[in-house]
């Protein structure tokens, strides 16, 4: 049991971690509510998931291929940038979202946070680095139960600071004017822009 937590709180860390995922997320409850970021959080989920099981058969080795990480790093630098520059475009529509709450369907929202997810490379470097480093550790040790019982453990502490996120983004968009909103909504854009300019650097180097 002690290991369990080690490796629930381990899922913690690696969530509560602020990433481009993360500013997303916050962004998303802020704007639309509690469900839009809980489902874009799952949709982040799914891809962890998906990473897991691509670290866990070995397929990892294919992300040392220099094409796939330019690749990765360019479709990450093209979907951070087209998302902040889309937030600062809409900003006239945070007050109807705020009202209503309907205006992005869920769906919307889930898929959003599996395509960010999926494309963001320091989602799947940091799966190469931590996951792969405990395989690696308990190779020859664990039994197929336990690579269980520890990746359930850690995408269980992914999961409460992902509700955690969503809940918190939620309440705080329930005290917010609309003025104050819109600018958090500015401040968050301009993170996601600055991330998408640091995937592009990143692309770019790989390419020349």
């Amino acid at each position: 049991m002690n290991s369990i937590f080690t490796y629930i709180f381990l899922g913690i860390t690696m969530a509560a971690t602020f990433g481009p995922v993360k500013n997303v997320l916050l962004n998303t409850g802020l704007k639309n509510g509690f469900f839009h970021a809980w489902f874009f959080s799952l949709g982040a989920l799914t891809t962890d998931i998906v990473y897991m099981f691509v670290v866990y058969f070995g397929v990892g080795k294919f992300i040392d291929s220099l094409l796939l990480q330019t690749i990765l790093w360019s479709f990450g630098c093209f979907v951070l940038l087209y998302t902040g520059i889309e937030s600062l475009l809409t900003l006239h529509k945070i007050e109807m979202n705020s009202k209503t709450g309907k205006i992005v369907r869920l769906r919307h929202s889930l898929l959003a946070g599996l395509l960010m997810s999926l494309l963001n490379p320091i989602t799947i470097l940091f799966w190469l680095g931590i996951y792969g480093s405990i395989l690696a550790k308990t190779a020859g040790i664990a039994t197929g139960l336990d690579i269980i019982l520890i990746s359930g453990a850690i995408l269980l502490g992914i999961i409460f600071v992902d509700f955690l996120y969503s809940s918190l983004s939620s309440i705080a968009r329930k005290f917010l004017s609309i003025n104050l909103l819109k600018t958090v909504t500015v401040i968050s854009s301009i993170f996601m822009i600055g991330f998408g300019i640091y995937f592009g650097k990143h692309a770019f180097q790989f390419l020349f």
